[in-house]
């Protein structure tokens, strides 16, 4: 006899082996919404035999687990359509990813966008045929001549990779079989709604020296209106695109010249520096120092933090006066020094220093994009030094900071808890003491948040922030990761009670993440239209004819002395053509005189959000107005 617990409450006691499925049917909770289900923290299909005492999750498309089952199987349908309709195609890897699949295909003939159609029709039938979705398993010498037959050499080489005497797993549908760990679904007719949304090249491996391949990506759905939503979405994302809306408004942009080294223009200089503004006021009344590190430091410090043999492929190196140095790709080890400074007492503790930190790392030319994925950044690091027994204090102090921010923002987020991996190192006791305190602080603060059981940093466990944009894109950017790595290799110290020698705690937190790609974010989030407090340019003041223009000028004298930011439209264009110019600016107010305001003293306002109403009101009164937006940094 065995006993099944599902998450539900529900149970399942009888004889086993018996599968997933028809354990919860006994129990009495098994739906057609149901895709896969996790056994004592493992993923599985719902056809995995459970033959002994467990827990079970059962997962539907808003779970993780069970969203990557169903996109996984989507990429499988795709590939099945694609050895149909192309069979001398070879197949690599075709993964979910977060937002769908991909599949790699070696072919010679490049894939074009009139492809994707034909790949769909075929997908559709290979839906209606509904296969099952069969798991069965080879020893390892079996497997690769079962792909050699198949004259698949990516599979074999994947396989020829497996240490000898482990099984390997496929998967089979109707005539098409992949080499695939899984989960998948019951079957191909499970997919109902799905799009192939773009054409890539990518190296096998993510490797420049191998051969190019032919990505294509794909979304799928249970049902067609999640998928009209979705492609909705991804319209609205285009519309949103921060690189169309920098150039636009003038804000940033990246030249051939520097390819993933960002310019700001001056307009998007008014933007960084009211964010970084902002940035050091919020850490001022937090309690944190702001420091600066060189950008360039010697070998000797990144072999001592370790970079120089985990990360130097991705690091700018050059040589002074006969010596190895990198221009830093983290800020960390410079913080590290600052600390080294001085002898530290207990009573001194918790040191906490920001820096905005520009760092530079090599990425792929493939992977850049925009200012969302740059070679050149300004990390806002901070690191705070700490007692033990002040590590749930501080942990509450830096969440309760970024949720202020992120609020501010008009973003919302979800919380992430990720503990100790497999190659970590340090302690039982120094990763428990870690781990309960991230846990106990959120569970202090009564922070809903999922835990990601094994995937820390390798020096300790962390806490991520998701941000949810205004059309439902998320984006990872805030963390808080405790940190017994660095301490140890820098062998960090203060004095305690004891008058001995201790070692610190060090927290590695962002808020933004990186500036550049903050604004990248904020730019797509509110479409170029910035609340007035972040606005390049708050007001615009223009006259309806060119003989008016200096009570105007009045008008944008006394703004432009009150420290508005104010444009003077004093050109002779029409006055519709002025304002629809300025709307096209996203500019949030929009003030226009005419004889009748000339002679009451006022202004008809347009605001950005109301673009076809204008409110007349004296001078005065739009001040007052526009300065408590300002001072309440309101959205």
């Amino acid at each position: 006899m065995i006993t099944i617990k599902f998450t539900t409450g529900a149970e399942y006691t009888g004889e086993g082996p018996i599968s997933v499925y028809d354990a919860a049917k006994e129990a009495g909770i098994i739906s057609r919404e149901v895709l896969a289900a996790v056994v004592d923290g493992k993923t599985v299909d719902l056809t995995h035999q459970l033959d002994g005492d467990c827990t079970v999750k059962l997962c539907t498309f808003d779970d993780a687990e069970g969203k990557h089952a169903f996109f996984h199987t989507a990429s499988h349908i795709m590939a099945q359509a694609i050895k149909r309709l192309y069979p001398e195609s070879k197949l690599t890897i075709g993964p979910a990813i977060e937002t769908g699949f991909y599949y790699d295909i070696d072919r010679d003939e490049p894939f074009t966008q009139d492809d994707l159609p034909k790949i769909e029709a075929e997908m559709k039938k290979i839906v209606n045929e509904n296969y099952k979705m069969e798991r069965f398993t080879l020893p390892r010498d079996e497997a690769v001549k079962f792909m050699e037959e198949r004259d698949e050499p990516y599979k074999v080489a994947l396989i020829a990779r497996v240490p000898e005497g482990e099984e390997i797993s496929f998967y089979r549908q109707g005539e098409f079989v992949d080499l695939c760990a899984g989960p998948h679904l019951f079957s191909t007719g499970a997919v109902r709604a799905f799009k192939l949304t773009s054409l890539t090249g990518a190296y096998w491996e993510g490797d420049a020296k191998n051969k190019m391949l032919r990505r294509i990506y794909g979304v799928a759905f249970p049902n067609k209106t999640l998928l009209s939503e979705h492609m909705t979405m991804l319209e609205e994302a285009k519309r949103r695109d921060h690189r169309k809306i920098g150039r636009e408004l003038d804000l940033f942009d990246i030249y051939d010249e520097g390819p993933g080294f960002p310019f700001f223009l001056p307009k998007g200089m008014v933007l960084r520096n009211l964010l970084e503004d902002f940035w050091r006021d919020v850490h001022r009344k937090a309690g944190y120092e702001e420091i600066k590190t060189p950008m360039m430091l010697s070998r000797d410090l990144w072999e001592r933090s370790g970079h120089w043999d985990h990360y130097k492929e991705n690091m700018y190196t050059t040589k002074i006066d006969d010596k190895d140095f990198a221009i830093k790709p983290m800020n960390c080890p410079g913080g590290m020094l600052v600390y080294k400074r001085k002898i530290w007492s207990y009573r001194d503790l918790p040191i906490r220093c920001g820096e905005l930190g520009l760092v530079h790392r090599h990425e792929l030319s493939g992977a850049l994009h925009g200012l969302m994925r740059v070679r050149c950044f300004t990390q806002d690091d901070a690191h705070i030094f700490m007692r033990p027994d002040q590590i749930r204090d501080e942990i509450k102090g830096v969440y309760n900071l970024i949720d202020s921010v992120y609020k501010l923002f008009g973003f919302t987020y979800h919380v992430e808890l990720s503990t100790r991996p497999e190659n970590s190192i340090g302690t039982d006791e120094m990763w428990e003491m870690a781990t309960d305190g991230l846990r106990g602080a959120l569970d202090d603060l009564g922070v809903d948040y999922v835990v990601n059981e094994g995937d820390g940093a390798f020096y300790g466990p962390k806490i991520d922030f998701h941000l949810r944009d205004c059309i439902g894109r998320t984006w990872q950017c805030g963390t808080i990761q405790l940190d017994m790595n660095l301490p140890e290799r820098f062998d960090l110290t203060y004095v305690g009670a004891d008058n001995e020698k201790h070692r610190p705690v060090m927290i590695h937190r962002v808020v933004f993440g990186s500036i550049e790609r903050f604004i990248g974010i904020l730019t797509e989030h509110f479409a170029g239209a910035f609340p007035l407090w972040l606005a390049p340019v708050q007001i615009k003041v223009m006259a309806i004819r060119t003989d008016i223009n200096d009570y105007a000028k009045s008008v944008y004298d006394k703004l432009d002395a009150l420290g508005f930011r104010a444009e003077f439209d004093d050109r002779n264009e029409k006055i519709g053509y002025k304002i629809r110019e300025a709307q096209l600016q996203r500019i949030p107010y929009v003030l226009v005189v005419g004889d009748r305001e000339k002679e009451a003293g006022t202004v008809s306002v347009r605001s950005r959000k109301e673009e076809n109403k204008a409110i007349v009101m004296s001078v005065d009164e739009f001040v007052a107005m526009a300065k408590n937006e300002v001072e309440t940094k309101a959205l």
